[in-house]
């Protein structure tokens, strides 16, 4: 198993409870909740939701798509996949505090039936062979140093021909500063080079059909995210030092620090 388990800042086991809090101090009732009440709040990741959404689009779901959204989180991106598209959804984390969450989630919204959250390590996946026709990997291999067993886990659980969807932060010019929103120091961070990353998907069986460097769209973004008001349902209800976490990201992708790449791969 990788050292995520070992030394994480995904681990304060109190997610559902510090969101439950931030949903009602916002006048929503956690026992009737809509998918767009939890939108700023679900996507634990560079760009959130504008991410997905155009991740998503690339790889042609249908509803009968078989997804699995590898390293989850709190599962927004399942919830939105399965709300789109109708289909069914598997969703891993190591932090069984985040899986829990996602649990509840999914039913407050209506979404438990096509969603099944498991807890696990991406890099020992808990299913067989073939299984999944696309797999989702959003800001997961920064916090994992065997690069090669986590794309080799995601070759072996598609089916042939089927996609891995990759939107991720990779190493640039320099050293960013920290905490940031997957480290709080650097020993918990194994950031790599685009080019490097690009390598271990490839040496694994893919064949990479999309590689996009959007590092100048993710800074822009992530510096609109700082200069807006803080909605009281966000990821800061969750994360820890979010506020100086982002700052360090948006400053780091400005400044070329850190690179945002998105990758479509075929098995």
């Amino acid at each position: 198993m990788n050292d995520l388990s070992l030394d994480s800042p995904y681990s304060s086991g109190t997610s559902r409870l510090d969101i439950d809090k931030a949903l009602r101090n916002a006048g929503r009732d956690p026992d009737r909740l809509q998918l767009a009440d939890l939108t700023l709040v679900e996507d634990f990741h560079t760009m959130g939701r504008i991410a997905t959404g155009a991740l998503v689009e690339l790889t042609g779901l249908t509803a009968h798509s078989r997804v699995l959204d590898a390293g989850s989180g709190i599962g927004g991106t399942a919830r939105f996949i399965a709300d789109t598209y109708r289909c069914r959804v598997t969703s891993v984390d190591l932090t069984e505090d985040y899986c829990e969450t996602a649990r509840w989630l999914n039913a407050a919204v209506g979404l438990d039936g096509l969603i099944s959250v498991r807890q696990g390590d991406v890099t020992e996946l808990p299913f067989g062979d073939r299984g999944f026709d696309v797999v989702f990997s959003q800001h997961v291999q920064m916090n994992i140093a065997d690069k090669d067993a986590l794309y080799r886990e995601a070759h072996r659980v598609l089916e042939t021909g089927g996609l891995l969807a990759l939107w991720d932060i990779t190493a640039g010019d320099g050293t960013p500063g920290y905490p940031l929103p997957w480290a709080d120091r650097p020993q918990q961070s194994h950031l790599v080079t685009p080019d490097v990353l690009r390598a271990a998907v490839e040496r694994t069986g893919f064949t990479i059909e999309v590689w996009e460097d959007l590092t100048e769209q993710a800074g822009a973004v992530m510096r609109m995210v700082l200069a807006a008001p803080p909605n009281p349902v966000g990821l800061q209800a969750f994360v820890p030092d979010f506020a100086t976490k982002v700052e360090h990201l948006a400053q780091g992708l400005s400044d070329g620090r850190l690179r945002a790449v998105r990758c479509i791969a075929r098995a």
